[in-house]
């Protein structure tokens, strides 16, 4: 509820608009947001529209005329569709996981495969170094210019002109994030890069915790750790100073 964005949506839109947004889970991170945001949107009288997803085929805006408080069977709805949402989501990053897991056991690498196969890529670099151009070796072999570049990149006179002082490109580094620092994460406005490591993060259950392992560079798990100086601070409950520590000190080991 504290994000930037949110707050600026808010302040933008006059009584009576129309909130529209393409699925539940572009807006929100959990179940009790939703609860949360349809509260505010009824407080500031705007009403709310989902174009796809199973929440847009309900009436999200029903309320007791009494009470003003939502029906209890939208509630329902909300707490049993969002729920079970979650759970997609989670499944789908532990398959993901698992099976980056079991290809790099044997030894495969994700991606698209060559246009070239590996058992012809001898070929080609030898014909390249006998005077062989790049267009007349993708005729002979039926593939584009670009795929025969990629078979002979490291061949290639501005390869060696330009890349052979370049620093080694650094490689994600797989952390552990406590589930309290990820739930933090999530509501604070991100960079691209930071939300997409967070996004894409794998859920793994502790007990009636979780934690959220993060596949990012050295540099993104830094700057994650500083969005969370909050959790530090004395206003912060123990437990998610505690999941801050933790946290810190595993960046920390990073550098060592």
């Amino acid at each position: 509820m504290e994000r930037p964005k949110f707050g600026e949506l808010l302040v933008y839109a006059r009584p009576g608009d129309t909130v529209h947004i393409s699925e539940m889970f572009r807006l929100v991170r959990g179940t009790q947001h939703i609860l949360d945001v349809l509260d505010v949107l009824h407080r500031d009288r705007l009403a709310l529209r989902i174009h796809d997803g199973a929440f847009s085929a309900m009436d999200l805006t029903a309320r007791h005329p009494r009470t003003g408080e939502l029906l209890s069977t939208v509630k329902f709805m909300v707490q049993t569709l969002a729920a079970a949402g979650e759970l997609q989501r989670d499944l789908q990053r532990e398959l993901t996981y698992d099976g980056l897991r079991a290809a790099e056991a044997k030894d495969n690498k994700g991606g698209r495969r060559p246009a070239i196969p590996a058992i012809k890529a001898d070929d080609v670099r030898t014909a390249y170094l006998q005077g062989r151009s790049t267009a007349a070796l993708a005729r002979d072999h039926k593939v584009s210019r670009g795929a025969t570049r990629t078979a002979v990149a490291d061949l290639l006179p501005e390869h060696t002109a330009v890349d052979q002082d370049a620093p080694a490109q650094e490689l994600p580094v797989l952390l552990d994030m406590p589930g309290k620092v990820a739930d933090f994460l999530r509501t604070t406005e991100l960079e691209p890069a930071e939300r997409a490591a967070l996004d894409q993060g794998v859920t793994v259950r502790r007990g009636q915790g979780y934690t959220l392992r993060v596949s990012a560079i050295l540099a993104v798990h830094r700057q994650l750790l500083d969005r969370c100086q909050p959790l530090g601070n004395a206003a912060a409950i123990p437990a998610q100073r505690k999941a801050r520590r933790e946290y810190a000190n595993r960046v920390s080991n990073l550098d060592q």
